[in-house]
């Protein structure tokens, strides 16, 4: 009976133990509730801004020894910066884009250091969503222009000496039969645009502005005939450093992904200008391929198109005088490091 006793006591008190733990943990868990009531709810601020930023370096050699066939060693470096800025809210978006080209070329065949890449190339477009579908009213911005001066690179006249030795030429030599071609703000294109924009896909826009202005400006006067410019009322041989310009462009971008490694983007604008009816349009259009050879390392292929009715590109005469017209291509292989930067706030 003793025993009984005990082992019931010791039974009651275990309960008891077990209740009042029961009881504080309910107390605590319902403090801990009305704590989390009582406390504001955290809101996560909203990301309207998405920056990306890619940047490569890219480098080339070559090496020849005793090759039969023909060549110089040389070397190249060039570097390219692509960065972007969209902004979304709401029915308001934008696209913000600048890109930077720099390059140098060093061969073997010519003692002097030649550039072989230069661009400069800024442009934002601001849309307002419309009441029909992928449709958006629209406001844009172009400049295109280079960091320097760019050169046709020819070869010195061959020079002898009193015993009729062909003499070496000079880096001087080499640098005085070079030909300018182009320069800072020389020539410099601006355009400011209202229009529609149409995205039919995420991976396609059209942005037509039937009323763009802006012009062409170029501040080296020896270059001034060469890119169109008018002459100057009341002189023969002087022209104007600025062309004033009112038409339309119309811009397509398209650009795809096709997986982790591999991606292709196009642009194609066009301008018409009303000031001149019986004028060509004027046409850019720029490609871009990435292949992905590794994290930090890819290959680039990047071409760019220029027709300008208004540009003279071709040399008729010995003299160097620029006569005729004529599409302007230029094409990049590159391989090298690349490093991409993509930030929301």
């Amino acid at each position: 009976m003793k025993k009984l006793f005990v082992a019931a006591t010791a039974l009651f008190a275990t309960l008891a133990a077990s209740a009042q733990n029961t009881q504080t943990a309910a107390l605590e868990a319902a403090a801990a509730l009305s704590a989390a009531e009582d406390a504001p709810e955290k809101v996560e601020k909203p990301t309207y801004w998405t920056h990306t930023a890619i940047m490569n370096l890219n480098f080339g050699q070559t090496y020849l020894s005793q090759w039969v066939a023909g060549g110089y060693n040389n070397v190249s470096l060039a570097g390219n910066v692509d960065v972007t800025a969209q902004y979304a809210k709401d029915k308001l978006k934008g696209t913000h884009r600048v890109q930077l080209d720099y390059g140098f070329l060093y061969s073997a065949d010519k003692p002097i250091l030649q550039k072989n890449k230069d661009r400069i190339y800024l442009e934002s477009i601001w849309s307002y969503d419309s009441f029909i579908k992928n449709l958006a009213y629209s406001a844009s911005f172009d400049f295109k222009t280079q960091f320097n001066n760019n050169y046709a690179y020819g070869t010195p006249a061959t020079q002898k000496d009193v015993d009729g030795n062909v003499i070496e030429p000079s880096v001087k030599d080499w640098l005085d039969a070079r030909s300018l071609k182009s320069g800072f703000f020389a020539p410099a294109y601006l355009n400011i645009g209202i229009g529609a924009k149409w995205t039919p896909a995420p991976w396609i826009t059209l942005n037509v502005a039937p009323l763009s202005g802006g012009g062409v400006l170029v501040t080296i006067p020896e270059l001034r005939k060469t890119y169109g410019m008018d002459l100057r009322e009341g002189s023969e041989t002087e022209y104007t450093n600025f062309r004033a310009e009112f038409g339309a462009q119309v811009k397509l971008d398209m650009g795809w992904v096709i997986n982790d490694v591999f991606s292709y983007s196009t642009q194609v604008a066009l301008f018409y200008n009303y000031l001149t009816p019986k004028v060509e349009p004027r046409i850019n259009w720029d490609n871009k391929i990435v292949w992905k050879i590794a994290k930090y390392f890819a290959l680039n292929l990047t071409t760019n198109l220029i027709y300008d009715p208004r540009v003279m590109v071709r040399d008729k005469d010995k003299d160097g005088t620029v006569d005729s017209k004529g599409v302007q291509f230029r094409e990049y292989l590159e391989f090298g490091f690349t490093y991409t930067i993509i930030r929301k706030h």
